[in-house]
């Protein structure tokens, strides 16, 4: 495959990545394998992040790959338009992008030090593809854990090979 054709394939794929909840984190990878955005976003109830899923989704284009975390029946919710769309979705639990992406003394954090260990490499995630660092230093573990579940996304799709991990951490 020529560069260019290889280029287009890449401009074609985007990868969606969301830490499921009503507090909700969501991160963008192009086909490159690199961040291009992220955010946390607070749903008051179910109703109302039923009636946001396609305005939210809808900013996310090109999307080819939505990767889910969490609740199964927010999942459903968040997954029914890329699939009419053509997107492929995947549903994960945490234990999948954790046993890839941190140290073996790290899975057993709980609490605090847990979420401090995915900001940190959320952050190197974010300094590696060269995407805007948050706000005065503030990074939501909702959007953190959606970083590096969409990071476990890209490796699964072969975006990125596995060495590149050696570079961003």
């Amino acid at each position: 495959m020529s560069g260019q054709d290889e280029g287009d394939q890449v401009s074609q794929h985007g990868l969606l990545a969301i830490d499921l909840g009503l507090k909700t984190g969501l991160a963008y990878f192009s086909g490159d394998g690199r961040l291009q955005r992220y955010h946390a976003q607070h749903f008051a109830n179910r109703s109302a992040l039923k009636k946001q899923v396609y305005g939210t989704l809808r900013g996310y284009q090109p999307l080819s790959v939505l990767v889910t975390e969490g609740d199964q029946a927010l999942a459903k919710i968040w997954q029914k338009l890329p699939e009419k769309w053509g997107a492929q979705t995947v549903h994960i639990q945490a234990q999948h992008w954790r046993e890839e992406l941190l140290l073996f003394r790290e899975r057993s954090y709980g609490g605090a030090k847990a979420k401090s260990v995915a900001q940190q490499r959320a952050l190197d995630v974010i300094t590696w593809s060269g995407a805007d660092l948050p706000y005065r230093d503030e990074l939501r573990h909702d959007a953190a854990e959606a970083i590096l579940i969409g990071l476990w996304g890209v490796l699964q799709q072969g975006w990125i090979e596995e060495s590149t991990l050696d570079e961003i951490f």
